[in-house]
């Protein structure tokens, strides 16, 4: 069992009441390569995970069940774009 402080990435903290809602898809390969350059921690049941190539960008939700993973996207959109998306995940700003 990992503790919190051993926790090397970051954790998504609790929605505010004002948050923005995103719309989560089903995976649909829109990219020909993405690469994943930021992720929360794996210590949580959902792990997001910020996914970029060719100058666009989408954020991967993965739900970890028992013994099976549920997967939704974002849509792809411009890299500035999803980053600041990705701020606002962190913050509880959006979910």
């Amino acid at each position: 069992m990992i503790t919190l402080d051993e926790c090397l990435s970051p954790h998504v903290v609790m929605a505010q009441r004002d948050h923005a809602r995103l719309e989560w898809r089903k995976p649909y390969p829109v990219l020909a390569r993405v690469r994943s350059v930021a992720w929360t921690c794996f210590c949580r049941a959902t792990v997001y995970e910020l996914c970029e190539g060719g100058g666009r960008a989408f954020i991967r939700r993965t739900i970890q069940l028992d013994g099976r993973h549920e997967v939704h996207e974002t849509s792809v959109s411009s890299i500035h774009e999803v980053r600041a998306i990705w701020t606002a995940l962190l913050s509880g700003r959006a979910r």
